[in-house]
């Protein structure tokens, strides 16, 4: 399994502002510790050894509170002089990477699944990018994965009321030479630009998990990572 990972942690955080100030997302406190830490230390307990941390705003605040290295993880910095958008800024931090596929990992989700699983199942259907999903019930925060019976990502709706459904769960394994030769210039997303628009054409997989899934991006959430962690002793 790849040792890398890629946190997106350069979010502006907008519908969080009425509870967290004055610092990135992923610094959100949770219990006095934030939330990237909380991340981090998920990936450590999965064997990662090289994070590369993409940021923008306000992005000295999280480099000075983890440094070089945390719990013997290496950090690196890269860095959006201005914003390139989620896509955009997984492309510039691929420099960083050395390996031939990488986790890529939203910096305001907890997914807390088996990576290696994700991993092989990866190299086992020989995808170019492939999803960790969450299987929720009555939901309309977000859209739906559509999958064929090998797993293969076939279509996607849009956000609305859904009975059951797959979720994104911002985790992927990306071959990184895919996004690579991706030739957009401007800044654009990796959900809507990339993931929405070629999947028909590249191998792109999905597979299904149970686990606890977080998102913080708006405070109902954000409030209840607060007690989830203290409850399911995210710390140790």
């Amino acid at each position: 399994m790849t040792k890398e990972a890629i946190i997106l942690a350069g979010g502006l955080g907008t519908r969080l502002r009425s509870v967290v100030k004055d610092v990135p997302k992923p610094m959100a406190d949770i219990n006095g510790k934030p939330f990237l830490e909380y991340l981090l230390l998920n990936l450590k307990k999965q064997g990662i050894e090289k994070v590369i941390l993409s940021v923008g705003y306000m992005y000295e605040i999280i480099k000075n509170y983890f440094g070089n290295s945390f719990l013997n993880m290496k950090i690196l910095y890269s860095i959006e002089d201005k914003p390139l958008g989620t896509g955009g800024g997984i492309r510039k931090s691929l420099s960083f990477v050395e390996s031939e596929d990488v986790f890529i990992i939203n910096g305001d989700t907890i997914f807390d699944i088996d990576l290696s699983a994700l991993f092989s199942f990866h190299k086992k259907k020989k995808s170019a990018l492939t999803l960790a999903l969450k299987s929720m019930k009555r939901f309309s925060r977000y859209g739906s994965v559509e999958l064929n019976k090998q797993g293969r990502i076939i279509g996607f709706k849009e956000k609305g009321y859904h009975k059951s459904g797959l979720v994104n769960g911002g985790i992927y394994v990306l071959a990184k030479e895919v996004l690579e030769d991706f030739k957009i210039e401007k800044p654009f997303s990796f959900e809507k630009d990339f993931l929405e628009v070629y999947y028909t054409i590249l191998p792109f997989f999905g597979m299904s998990f149970e686990n606890y899934f977080v998102d913080i991006g708006i405070p109902e959430d954000y409030e209840k990572f607060k007690k989830d962690a203290i409850a399911l002793n995210f710390l140790t």
